[in-house]
């Protein structure tokens, strides 16, 4: 995995012991003995050894070498397999004429511990066992890097992407506004013309909307980045109290809020943060106003549910917030990509598909899952499925029709 690649799925884990020597006796001496506890491949040489890594290294957890073979010795091998392959934990095995140079490599870094022969069976397996947890806490820690980088990457392109949306909006509003001004020397005031009454204080309110939209995404970001920073832990939320708090502050154009229902069948306890979970209800709300614009009939309507539902037949009832519009549906061949990669069902206006993966990234680092489903012509659900905290509030049944 590089770097800049992005995780998928959890990690493969490295479990086997690799033990190097040139003299084959000892090598299956070696498996006979620690068989029992460890899985244990055999190599006869620095040669064979690197050839072995070069195609299993991801399942190799500890590289265990003696120090004295013939033509390249334990030595190199121990600091090739560091810079190539860093999750291994190296140990070398060496005898007592062989301690100053076995120190000096332990003080260059080229290895972690040195058994002394002749090998003392417990402490060997005390060492191996500590060496291959520290391999697989290696492998987990670098896997947790690499998720949280890409994880922060999809969130920052998800923040530009929805904080241009509303600017532009503000913008656009502001040049109506520029091009209404009358010139007046004489007065103080300002006069600006209108096709109809209130027009213009209608502008300048939706511009105030937009900006504050635009402000609150940033200080959402800006306080979850702050709170994981310094490790201040999530409290238990009501996805009923999200969603409300959700409704309050979208900046819904003219009627558009009348189009949305939300209807409680039972609330539960969110895991996880605040900040990053409004920002996915909102993602989805806006996609949803976005799907029935593109539907003039029958008319728009979007419903809010909060129940428990199966994502799939193989699966039990689950916590789940779900967004359903009935718009005019999703392609099912770009249906697969959405949330997984950036496509968008509005490319061709500018989409990019930034705000699925970043709800998708939010849901995985709660161990939850999101699913879309959509037919053409019948509209699109996507459902957020929560993992069950334990907590619960009072079963509720209620439907909340549009003010």
């Amino acid at each position: 995995m590089t770097d800049d690649a992005a995780p998928t799925g959890a990690p493969r884990l490295p479990f086997a012991v690799l033990m190097v020597d040139d003299e084959p006796m000892a090598c299956k001496w070696f498996e006979r003995l620690y068989r029992d506890e460890f899985v244990v491949w055999t190599a006869n040489g620095v040669d064979q050894a690197l050839q072995l890594l070069a195609q299993r290294a991801d399942e190799v957890a500890v590289l265990l070498t003696d120090f004295r073979m013939p033509g390249r010795d334990g030595l190199e091998l121990l600091g090739l397999v560091r810079h190539r392959h860093g999750h291994v934990a190296r140990l070398l095995v060496s005898a007592y004429a062989d301690k100053a140079v076995a120190m000096a490599a332990v003080n260059e870094g080229q290895v972690e511990h040195i058994l002394e022969k002749p090998l003392d069976e417990n402490e060997v397996r005390r060492v191996l066992a500590r060496a291959r947890a520290g391999s697989v806490r290696r492998v987990q820690d670098r896997w947790l890097a690499a998720s949280r980088s890409a994880a922060l990457r999809d969130t920052l392109g998800f923040l530009a992407h929805e904080v241009t949306t509303p600017l532009a909006t503000v913008r656009g509003y502001l040049g109506a506004l520029s091009e209404r001004h009358q010139e007046d020397a004489g007065k103080a005031s300002a006069r600006f013309s209108q096709d109809q009454p209130g027009q213009v204080l209608q502008m300048i309110e939706a511009a105030q909307r937009r900006a504050d939209y635009a402000q609150s995404l940033v200080t959402s970001f800006l306080n979850h980045a702050r709170d994981a920073s310094l490790g201040v832990p999530g409290s238990g939320l009501s996805a009923a109290g999200l969603v409300q708090e959700v409704l309050r502050s979208y900046p819904f154009d003219g009627d558009e809020a009348q189009t949305v229902c939300l209807q409680q069948d039972a609330d539960f306890v969110l895991p996880g943060r605040r900040d990053l979970l409004h920002l996915v209800v909102c993602t989805l709300v806006k996609n949803a106003l976005q799907a029935v614009q593109q539907q003039p009939t029958p008319p728009a309507r979007i419903l809010i549910t909060l129940g428990h539902r199966s994502s799939g037949p193989a699966t039990g009832p689950a916590p789940c917030l779900a967004v359903s519009d009935n718009g005019p549906g999703i392609d099912p061949q770009l249906l697969p990509r959405l949330g997984r990669e950036p496509a968008s069902t509005k490319q061709a206006s500018g989409g990019s598909g930034m705000g699925l993966l970043f709800c998708r990234r939010v849901m995985q680092s709660l161990n939850g899952e999101l699913l879309i489903e959509s037919e053409p012509g019948r509209g699109t659900t996507v459902s957020l499925f929560f993992p069950a905290t334990g907590d619960r509030f009072p079963a509720v049944s209620q439907v909340q029709e549009p003010s």
